[in-house]
């Protein structure tokens, strides 16, 4: 299950040319049942059976959850929560172009 989300992944940092806007190295990696983005040997986004995650500033993950445009990420039902990621279910239902900021800045944290 991890290829296909490394598949999925790598497929829309690709669609969306976020390479070429990073300077840094990055690359994707598969995880458990997911698969990551790592800028500069540091994970900033996943892509897992729960949806899109980004590794975003306190404020920003705290205004977009109360929003109810993203939820705590939480890996596995009664695991912890991950601070500092925003998640995105279902990212697939939305255009691939609007993860494009939040991977940005995502990466520029790094």
């Amino acid at each position: 299950m991890a290829k296909e989300y490394l598949d999925k992944l790598s497929s829309l940092i690709n669609d969306l040319n976020i390479e070429s806007e990073i300077d840094l190295p990055i690359e994707t990696k598969h995880f458990f049942s997911g698969a990551a983005l790592y800028v500069n040997g540091v994970i900033c986004a996943s892509l897992s059976p729960a949806g899109l995650a980004f590794k975003l500033p306190k404020v920003e993950v705290t205004k977009l959850i109360k929003s109810g445009s993203a939820k705590p990420l939480k890996y596995f039902p009664k695991g912890h929560v991950k601070k500092g990621y925003a998640l995105f279910e279902a990212p697939e239902l939305n255009k691939p172009k609007q993860w494009k900021k939040y991977f940005l800045r995502a990466a520029q944290q790094m």
